[in-house]
């Protein structure tokens, strides 16, 4: 048996508060909003639900929600079957920088999974 190590990573997020998806859609030098390019993970929801369609880790979030999900300018995989089955004027979306992007959204997907009895809609199984 190998050497047994514990480890234990404590993460404080502040998250902006839910912003519409059509102000994300602007550019954000015409009163749009941008997320920052830096790392961090991201959920968009429904107007009024408490389940999320989407939770996302990002190593740049600016390019990964703004140019992936909202515009799909690059590729995004959930973000273009979700803009093909939603009304995107009913969605919100959130971000929060983290320097642990993959272990957070882990962490978010099993709370996810623990609270709702699933993934969200838009994540593929892992």
């Amino acid at each position: 048996m190998g050497e047994k190590q514990v480890i234990e990573i404590k993460v404080e997020l502040r998250w902006t508060p839910w912003v519409k998806w059509e102000e994300v859609e602007k550019d954000a030098r015409e009163v749009g909003v941008s997320p920052p390019p830096l790392p961090g993970v991201y959920e968009v929801r429904r107007e009024g639900e408490e389940r999320r369609l989407i939770i996302g880790k990002a190593s740049d979030l600016r390019m990964r929600v703004k140019q992936g999900l909202v515009r799909g300018k690059v590729p995004h995989a959930p973000g273009e079957r979700l803009r093909a089955s939603e009304d995107t004027r009913r969605l919100l979306i959130r971000w929060a920088e983290t320097e642990w992007p993959a272990a957070v959204e882990e962490f978010l997907l099993k709370r996810h999974e623990e609270k709702f009895g699933g993934l969200p809609d838009y994540v593929k199984t892992r």
